[in-house]
């Protein structure tokens, strides 16, 4: 059974810089697309980024392309969300989950089956 966990979220300042990480344990994260979710307060979960399992395709929400970029380690069983020129409304927990269809990079929520617990981040001064 796949469990997914994530890691690297902070309090970091306008501007700055964040990578998120996500194990994977329990199955190979190869046979798996990732993608990275994101819960502001108050608003509802919205799909930040993903990567089919060969990172042949991607996705970005419109508001953090040209700012993040998403990776994967198939080696080292993780995937990364690597976050620049952070804004204030990018705050919030972030959740990698995993899709077991692995060609696609969707930013569906329903397409996901395998969810981490999550990470915060902060974007403040």
């Amino acid at each position: 059974h796949l469990q997914l966990v994530e890691s690297g979220g902070d309090l970091v300042q306008p501007g700055g810089s964040l990578t998120l990480s996500c194990a994977a344990s329990g199955s190979s994260l190869s046979y798996y697309a990732i993608g990275w979710f994101r819960r502001a307060p108050g608003k509802e979960r919205e799909a930040v980024s993903s990567i089919s399992s060969a990172g042949g395709r991607t996705y970005f929400r419109d508001s953090v392309s040209g700012r993040f970029t998403i990776s994967r380690d198939n080696a080292k069983n993780t995937a990364y969300l690597q976050m620049n020129n952070l804004k204030p409304e990018d705050t919030g927990v972030y959740y990698c989950a995993a899709s077991e269809d692995p060609h696609k990079a969707s930013a569906y929520a329903v397409e996901y089956a395998h969810w981490g617990q999550g990470t915060q981040v902060t974007v403040s001064s």
